[in-house]
């Protein structure tokens, strides 16, 4: 198995498009939540039929005909998600009118803001795949502490001891460590898992640090004004920190080190993200908790009728998903008179309403 490099780790943090077939593979740790096909990309690819996949890091889809032309939208990037009306050229043809899912989604290195459309033609797998999209954006929004290196954080209980996230286990606790971040040091306790470091203040818990491996660019022993020291450094997506700890005798500082190294080496082989789906089997009345290195693909039957559709060649596809443009295949009509707000405005897009405009972007 080939180690993963937490600073190389994009897929939940970036939207793409058009990437090679090679990075739509899942990597360690990535896990297929859902597969559906038959799902149109409207705003982008609208009349092409695509296949559509949820994993516990992003949003996959790709055109059926050329694979190719694709979408890959990171969970960390996502900010919302709704269900909407739209006609798809597929549904058009036919005079209907199907539910759509509306995603939300903006990079956090830029200020831009996409809207991608995805519209299924059978309303019972609609109703599914809504379902597993905000399920799984809600699980990732809530296992932060898995991902992202925290401080001065609430994961320190009064008494001193660590409160555990699902699937992790203490490996050691070590304590009379000095943390260097200051002129005169503060003592504290290192508890050493199978996900992260964690530091915290003997006199204050309040004051700590959680560092996962996945965050963690180099563990590594060298000089300091205080004499040898650990330094952890983080990843430039978690911000480059340099933390620096002090812990006497020597030797104990060389076994600290190599088990931070140990365990970091073994976590980025196998990444547990933290991101968790519950899957309900109603025939047995079952619920059973999918974890990241299980092949849990649930396949959702989305089958229609098939309807040629005659388009032009795909249009740049930052310009196509720019949220606040009309799709390629929206007419361009010249604004009329809006009664609610007395003012002359382009028409709006079919789905919506005057209200939605104002309410469709909220930051959280």
């Amino acid at each position: 198995m080939e180690r993963v490099n937490g600073e190389d780790i994009w897929q939940d943090r970036e939207i793409r498009f058009d990437v090679d077939h090679k990075l739509l593979r899942m990597i360690n740790g990535e896990v297929q939540i859902a597969k559906v096909e038959n799902v149109e990309d409207t705003k982008g690819n609208n009349g092409d039929k695509g296949v559509i996949r949820v994993t516990n890091l992003r949003l996959i889809w790709y055109a059926m005909s050329m694979p190719r032309i694709n979408i890959t939208i990171g969970w960390n990037t996502i900010t919302g998600t709704q269900s909407k009306t739209s006609t798809s050229l597929a549904t058009r043809n036919r005079g209907g009118s199907n539910e759509a899912i509306y995603v939300l989604a903006k990079v956090s290195s830029s200020t831009t803001k996409f809207e991608f459309i995805f519209t299924t033609t059978n309303t019972t797998a609609h109703t599914k795949l809504f379902t597993t999209i905000a399920s799984i954006n809600r699980a990732y929004e809530t296992t932060k502490m898995y991902r992202e290196l925290k401080m001065r954080g609430i994961f320190i209980r009064n008494d001193g001891t660590l409160k555990i996230l699902p699937q992790e286990n203490i490996v050691e606790n070590v304590s009379g460590v000095w943390n260097l971040s200051t002129e005169t040091g503060s003592l504290g306790v290192f508890v050493i898992t199978n996900i992260r470091v964690v530091w915290y203040a003997e006199m204050n818990v309040g004051y700590n640090v959680s560092v996962p491996y996945l965050t963690l660019y180099s563990a590594r022993i060298r000089e300091s004004k205080f004499g040898m020291a650990l330094v952890l450094e983080t990843t430039s997506s978690s911000g480059e920190y340099v933390l620096g700890f002090k812990v006497d005798p020597t030797e104990k500082l060389q076994g600290l080190l190599k088990s931070i190294q140990s365990l970091h080496k073994a976590h980025l082989l196998r990444p547990i993200f933290g991101v968790q789906y519950v899957k309900e089997k109603a025939e047995k009345s079952e619920t059973r908790q999918i974890k990241e290195d299980e092949d849990v693909t649930d396949v959702i039957d989305n089958n229609e009728d098939d309807v040629e559709i005659e388009k032009d060649i795909r249009p740049d596809p930052f310009a196509a998903y720019f949220d606040g443009q009309h799709s390629v295949t929206d007419e361009k009509r010249l604004p009329v008179l809006n009664q609610e707000i007395g003012l002359a405005m382009e028409p709006i897009r079919n789905g919506f309403t005057l209200k939605d405009l104002w309410a469709i972007h909220i930051d959280g």
